[in-house]
């Protein structure tokens, strides 16, 4: 986006030839109103690369980082008032427009093109979270937030002058049409960015070519338009500076699959086995060789590890399951780790599943290593499972459809599933249980995010679901279920100890009893002395006097 700028009054021109010149303008190479389309077409594709550099560092931050709403208030926060700097500075350079312009381009192409191959080097070979390097990818979030904000602030006062260049004009209809140019070009790259760029090229990809169209197009209108505005040395230099940056640029744009491959083997070891983007997310299966333990991690998150998930899964399920269990939903669970735990259960007749990601299911469907630790849930004939938002899934769930509910979702303080933890959820779920049935709620760390946990037990109660809490430890490397890689880790070794925990609320429309199903097979890792103690842990550890969250007022 561009930065408001007022020209001068109508007058005679500065000087367009070389520094220092005071002569009237070289003539153009074609018809004023070829060159006024010209310019604003070049305003309309800067427009929409800057937006596309926008986006791109807001999906890669929420991706390394985590919180997309931090990181999208961060990087237009800052790019918005960066782009106030660059207009300022770009004042001293009215005079040199062409020349000042071009070469702005060429930077910004390279600065941009490069900034998502550079935040995800930075992340996976700086060590990770920890030591010196913690707050790298924060940091240089920041810096190119700034560097791309001032850039893209000082091209509005160089087109304004360029286009007065062409053809003096009132200054209002000039600012009306740079500003026409370009709020179109941002409608073009703000929609390219997640139907286009993102799904068919990736975020590396996709940044270097918006980088290298950012160049040629920059290149382009000064050198063919404004070429006898400028020295030969300048439009040499201008030439040779363009062609390295685009040269620079596709050069990465050819290593960037042999360059994604090494870092996703530095964030999650050389054991990747599986790695695909699905229509909803990025899905990593190491592991499952040669005896190794498997890992899934969804968008750079673990989601299951061999070692340690059915200690997870049995935790989740198995409480929710002393009762009525003939009619089963499983809102998450795409692996089929929680229905295999449900489907160990006598009387068991239906279980629905739930997922958004048809392509996690499918994985863990016709995996050899996933499907083997499901244990084939998804070749059971009492199984179903549907691609579909679970908001929307249960607005139109009939009353009373389900005797158990388990919430096998991602933690509630990661943003993209904070709706799925607030009272009108909740009070979704309550209508479709039945009068005696029982919810499941994983709810995160509870001894690391205890407000974040009793959060979600507030919101529970406010629903009409009161809740009973429990924990379960865990030995794994990972800090628990969704935790970001740790680039660090495969030097260490993938599965060295590191206490950590999960922490359950089992809710009903009356305060449940926190047991095991007596009749169901014997769990392996959950017994019932190791469950009450559990709830006893998971009760030092209370927040009172929390409010609830709901969607207009998120308190993850």
């Amino acid at each position: 986006m561009i930065e408001p700028h007022v020209p001068a009054p109508p007058g005679p021109p500065p000087s367009w030839g070389a520094p220092g010149g005071t002569g009237a303008p070289a003539p153009l190479p074609v018809r004023p109103g070829t060159g006024r389309f010209l310019v604003l077409a070049g305003v309309f594709v800067c427009a929409a690369c800057g937006l596309v550099y926008e986006l791109e560092l807001v999906a890669l931050a929420s991706y390394l980082i985590g919180d997309s709403v931090t990181q999208a208030s961060v990087v237009l926060s800052v790019m918005v008032f960066a782009m106030g700097l660059g207009s300022l500075a770009a004042k001293r350079l009215r005079r040199f427009a062409a020349a000042g312009f071009g070469a702005l381009e060429a930077v910004l192409a390279l600065v941009g093109g490069s900034s998502a191959m550079v935040l995800y080097a930075v992340f996976a070979w700086t060590g990770g979270w920890g030591g010196l390097w913690a707050d790298g990818p924060r940091v240089l979030l920041v810096g190119f937030s700034l560097t791309i904000g001032v850039l893209i602030g000082a091209e509005v006062p160089l087109l304004m002058e360029l286009i007065q260049r062409v053809r003096r004009q009132d200054p209002g209809g000039a600012v009306a049409d740079l500003f026409a140019a370009d709020y179109v070009g941002a409608l073009v790259g703000g929609l390219a960015f997640p139907f286009v760029l993102l799904p068919f090229l990736g975020q590396l990809t996709g940044a270097l070519l918006t980088g290298t169209v950012n160049a040629v197009v920059g290149a382009a209108l000064v050198l063919g338009l404004f070429r006898r505005d400028l020295t030969r040395r300048a439009r040499w230099l201008l030439l040779t500076a363009n062609v390295l940056v685009v040269a620079l640029l596709a050069t990465a744009t050819v290593l960037a699959d042999d360059f994604e491959r090494a870092a996703r083997h530095a964030v999650y070891g050389q054991d990747v086995r599986v790695a695909v983007r699905t229509d909803v997310q990025e899905v990593v299966l190491t592991g499952d060789a040669d005896g190794r333990p498997l890992d899934l991690f969804l968008d750079g998150r673990l989601r299951v590890s061999d070692s340690d998930e059915r200690r997870y899964h049995e935790a989740l399920v198995r409480p929710a399951m002393d009762g009525p269990h003939a009619r089963v939903l499983i809102l998450g669970g795409g692996d089929g780790l929680a229905a295999r735990e449900v489907l160990r259960h006598p009387g068991v007749r239906r279980v629905d599943v739930v997922e958004p990601d048809a392509g996690l299911v499918r994985l863990a469907r016709n995996d050899p290593g996933l499907s083997a630790l499901n244990e084939h849930a998804y070749g059971d004939p009492r199984l179903h499972a549907g691609a579909a938002d679970a908001f929307r899934r249960l607005r139109s769930t009939p009353s009373a459809a389900y005797d158990v509910v388990i919430s096998d979702l991602p933690d509630p303080d990661i943003t993209a599933g904070t709706k799925l933890y607030s009272q009108e959820f909740y009070g979704l779920l309550r209508r479709v249980l039945a009068p005696d049935g029982r919810l499941a709620v994983h709810a995160g760390p509870v001894a690391d995010r205890p407000r974040t946990f009793w959060t979600v037990d507030a919101t529970l109660r406010a629903a009409g679901l009161p809740a009973v809490a429990y924990r379960v430890g865990t030995r794994d490397a990972h800090e628990g279920r969704d935790a970001a890689p740790d680039p660090g880790r495969a030097a260490a070794g993938p599965h060295a100890p590191a206490p950590r925990g999960w922490g359950f609320l089992l809710a009903a429309r009356a305060a449940p009893a926190l047991r095991l199903d007596p009749a169901a097979p014997r769990p392996r890792t959950l017994t019932p002395e190791s469950l009450a103690g559990g709830a006893r842990d998971a009760a030092r550890t209370r927040v009172p006097g929390l409010p609830p969250s709901t969607l207009v007022h998120p308190r993850y």
